[in-house]
């Protein structure tokens, strides 16, 4: 089945042509959430809620794009307003709490993360880099996820966020930068 057939078999509410979507691109709208989030239980959330969207949103897809961009498009925003939201409730509960401990906001915390690209004997070095991944600013993270744990060119990162490619490479750019800069303080402060 052609990627128009499905279009076409999803806008009219076939079921096996979601359970086919889901065959197709479920494991990648897992993957791209759960690099951006960085947590499984709610990369799974997230997941259900990305499919939802796309079972109530299709027949307003109008096949500008690829459909899998479209996908990896509603992925990346859902998994940046979940974190928006998160980043809030973060930043109210510290506020509360300030007057019952002091914060240095200096420490290092990583996060258990396991992503299922990650081999075992890496997952160490995958937690440090996810969460340094984690410290980049929205647009960069987001394109250092869709190349380099999505593997997608240049060009589908265009589509995705919607910017010029020359965007694109200096997002990619400033990210590794900013990377170095971030493990190479991980490392000194191990």
């Amino acid at each position: 089945m052609n990627e128009l057939e499905l279009v076409l078999l999803l806008k009219n509410g076939n079921e096996n042509a979601y359970r086919e979507l889901f065959k197709i691109h479920g494991s990648r709208i897992y993957n791209t959430i759960l690099g951006i989030v960085q947590n499984r239980e709610d990369a799974e959330d997230l997941t259900q809620e990305v499919l939802v969207i796309i079972h109530q949103s299709i027949s307003r897809f109008e096949g500008n794009s690829k459909l899998s961009t479209w996908i990896y498009r509603i992925s990346v925003t859902s998994s940046l307003d979940f974190l928006r939201k998160k980043k809030r409730k973060k930043r109210f509960a510290w506020l509360k709490s300030i007057d019952e401990e002091s914060h240095d906001g200096l420490s290092i915390d990583i996060p258990h993360f396991d992503h299922p690209g990650v081999k075992l004997e890496n997952k160490e070095k995958a937690a440090i880099l996810f969460h340094a991944i984690g410290k980049l600013p929205e647009n960069q993270k987001t394109a250092f996820i869709l190349s380099k744990v999505e593997g997608l060119s240049y060009q589908e990162i265009t589509e995705v966020m919607n910017l010029s490619l020359s965007s694109v490479e200096s997002l990619l750019f400033r990210a590794r930068q900013n990377l170095k800069k971030l493990l190479t303080y991980y490392e000194k402060n191990d």
